[in-house]
């Protein structure tokens, strides 16, 4: 089972990677309704430096990161702004 943080903005669910030493990360994301949402998302946090995949599901509001570190919170909440949508959570 993964070890879970909680800081005083966000809860963390943060796991690293078994074999790669990624780090994968699961925010929830408001407003997100469809394809284009979860495009727009993706892409905006795709961009920040060191994030190998992000992936977003409108039907849950989920976003799944997968990066080479642990990433700042402000940078998210940056890129989903940035889409024009709101960084609610880790999940």
């Amino acid at each position: 089972m993964t070890p879970q943080t909680t800081s005083s903005t966000c809860g963390t669910s943060t796991a690293p990677g078994a074999q790669d030493g990624t780090v994968t990360t699961v925010y929830q994301v408001t407003g997100m309704t469809c394809g284009h949402c979860e495009g727009a998302v993706s892409q905006e946090i795709s961009a920040i430096s060191g994030v190998t995949s992000a992936t977003a599901v409108a039907a849950t509001g989920r976003v799944t990161v997968v990066s080479a570190g642990p990433l700042d919170d402000a940078a998210v909440r940056a890129a989903v702004d940035e889409a024009g949508y709101e960084l609610a959570d880790r999940i």
